[in-house]
């Protein structure tokens, strides 16, 4: 059974930098199209990134557009979300997940497996 676990969360200030890993138990983890989404408090969860098999095409929100970078390590079995020039309303849970989607996808209903989640709260 796959499991994704996040790390890399934790309390910085406006402008700074944070970088978010996700670690993938599984063997076919480089067939798996991966995201990151979000969550802040009173708010629906939202996609912020995804990254497709061979790490060459990658998509953004365009809230994070130029600020996030989102990377993969087939190798590692792990994704990565390098957040720079955080704001405060960057605060949220940041969640990755997999999806087996045949390409790009946005949509919360195409990712079958979600880790548990990681907090970042950037403060102003």
């Amino acid at each position: 059974q796959v499991q994704l676990v996040e790390s890399g969360g934790g309390l910085v200030q406006a402008g700074g930098s944070l970088r978010l890993s996700c670690a993938a138990s599984g063997r076919t983890f480089s067939s798996w199209i991966m995201g990151w989404f979000r969550q802040a408090p009173g708010k629906e969860r939202e996609f912020v990134a995804t990254i497709l098999w061979g790490g060459g095409n990658t998509y953004y929100a365009d809230s994070v557009k130029g600020r996030f970078t989102i990377s993969r390590n087939n190798a590692k079995n792990t994704v990565y979300l390098q957040m720079d020039s955080l704001k405060p309303e960057d605060t949220a849970v940041y969640y990755c997940a997999s999806s087996k989607s045949i390409g790009p996808t946005v949509l919360e209903s195409t990712y079958d497996t979600w880790g548990q989640g990681t907090q970042v709260t950037v403060s102003s």
